[in-house]
């Protein structure tokens, strides 16, 4: 180990830090710092900056911008909503995997928010404690990400993997996530819907129930039989609507106890209106989001053009690129979005996010990987050998750290490949490590759920690690890293 390598190795250490203290854009420009300090001090060669998944995510944030702009992302809460309530005393189950498949749609958790108000009321009114499906659902977005083919953690990973001497492309990675995750939410489901006391036997909140200050389980079913989503359940009309509230990080409690009353959680509340353009525009990315699997997996359907003689069909990324402004023109004639607002969205906002703050961590840590790598080989490939699952434990720590899974998959994954750790074992263990988003009660939708819980069973703690959130994250984690390796490691 030489002394370059590790006041380098601190360089970029400290300009992650930096960055996840700064938060969002900050990630980005510290590690466009790092760099800068590499190459004009270390005069180490800048690495190749990621374009291509510069590309994905400018693509891929636009088309569901739009989508969201012509209320797509509404009606698609609605049909969510809908499969919730349907069987309502499976939902710590339901919920989860609900929110899993429209995650993976998407390509997005924010999703979520307007969710977690019907699983609060589903699960109250059933008299099931709304902490165990809140959590599992939260937590199932953390890697929903790593299955989804349109998610910015994706487009970090393909970038990665789908190159030679590795090529593990979408349908491979796919095959991995899709199962491992699946049967990481069913495992923790089952668990966590034997943790903690029913709403019967928890004094505090039969204590609040007795002050006045929540309504028994039952009398809120007598009142209101329906739900918050009934109207999106009950019919097929053109426009349904459901009552769903937006999320502050401000408004929580500090605690992650519920507010002190039992009228409404401390966001406001916004009326969600599903509509026929929405419809559409739903349906026209969806639409994408197929036609990108379908060409994944087979590849004879995209063109090929000759490449040194020998006929190659386009990669993926530029594919994933133009489907997704097929899709986007698709949804701006048949959804009729205000096009000047589609900047505006918050899609579009998190997107480009979380394009800056991708661009420079991977920029940053290429330039190390490439001025290192035999040393990174060498030694760290004999840890990793002998220690499988110190990767996942890495892109855990990292993404605990940065709250992003884009970020920690341009971090370590790189990392990890360059060990020589092979790469279907790789994504199983990357998918679950991404889990770790959720190891501090420091996310937006934690914070969600806490609030909207009225009872007070789903809390963000006092002591960093005592959430609700912890226990299931660390099953959700652990079940998809060796489902995810074992299936990696068999079949690739």
């Amino acid at each position: 180990m030489t002394v370059s390598f590790v006041l380098e190795a601190l360089v970029v250490i400290g300009c992650i830090i930096m960055g996840t203290r700064a938060g969002g854009v900050g990630v980005g420009l510290w590690g466009g710092l790092g760099v800068a300090v590499l190459v004009f001090v270390f005069r180490e060669p800048p690495g190749e900056p990621p374009g291509s998944a510069m590309l994905i995510i400018l693509a891929v944030v636009t088309a569901a911008a739009m989508m969201q702009a012509a209320g797509g992302i509404d009606w698609m809460v609605l049909q969510a909503a809908r499969v919730i309530e349907s069987r309502p005393r499976q939902i710590t189950l339901i919920a989860p995997l609900t929110a899993f498949a429209f995650s993976i749609g998407s390509g997005t958790g924010n999703i979520l928010y307007p969710l977690l108000p019907v699983i609060y009321d589903v699960s109250y009114r059933n008299n099931i404690r709304p902490s165990r499906p809140l959590t599992v659902t939260v937590v199932q977005s953390g890697m929903a990400l790593a299955a989804s083919p349109v998610s910015a953690a994706m487009a970090a990973m393909l970038t990665l993997t789908d190159v030679a001497p590795y090529n593990l492309g979408l349908t491979q990675i796919l095959s991995i996530t899709i199962p491992a995750c699946i049967i990481g939410i069913v495992v923790t489901g089952l668990v966590v819907n034997r943790m903690w006391p029913e709403l019967d036997d928890d004094p505090e909140v039969q204590a609040r129930i007795a002050s006045g200050a929540l309504e028994a389980p039952a009398a809120v079913a007598a009142r209101e039989p329906a739900a918050a989503g009934a109207a999106a359940a009950a019919g097929g009309s053109a426009t349904d609507t459901i009552s769903a509230g937006g999320a502050d990080d401000s408004a929580a409690p500090a605690s992650g106890s519920a507010p002190a009353s039992g009228s409404a959680p401390a966001p406001a509340s916004a009326q969600l209106t599903a509509t026929k353009e929405g419809r559409n525009a739903a349906l026209c990315f969806l639409g994408g989001v197929l036609v990108i699997v379908i060409l994944g997996l087979f590849p004879d359907l995209r063109p090929s053009f000759e490449v040194e003689g020998e006929s190659v069909p386009i990669d993926m990324t530029t594919t994933i690129a133009i489907v997704m402004f097929v899709a986007a023109v698709a949804i701006m004639l048949v959804g009729r979005p205000d096009v000047k607002s589609v900047p505006d969205q918050s899609v579009f906002k998190a997107g480009m996010v979380s394009a800056i703050a991708l661009f420079g961590i991977a920029w940053l840590t290429a330039t190390f990987i490439n001025a290192h790598e035999e040393y990174i080989v060498d030694t760290v490939g004999s840890w990793v050998t002998s220690y499988v699952f110190v990767f996942a434990v890495a892109v855990f720590i990292v993404a605990a750290l940065t709250t992003s899974q884009s970020t920690a998959t341009r971090t370590i994954v790189p990392i990890g490949l360059a060990a020589g750790l092979a790469p279907g074992m790789l994504t199983g263990m990357w998918a679950g490590g991404l889990g770790g988003v959720y190891a501090l009660p420091a996310n937006g939708t934690q914070i969600a759920a806490a609030n909207f819980d009225l009872t007070g069973t789903t809390k963000l703690g006092t002591k960093l690690l005592d959430h609700s959130f912890f226990v299931p994250m660390l099953i959700m984690t652990a079940t998809t890293v060796l489902v995810g390796a074992a299936i990696g490691a068999i079949f690739y």
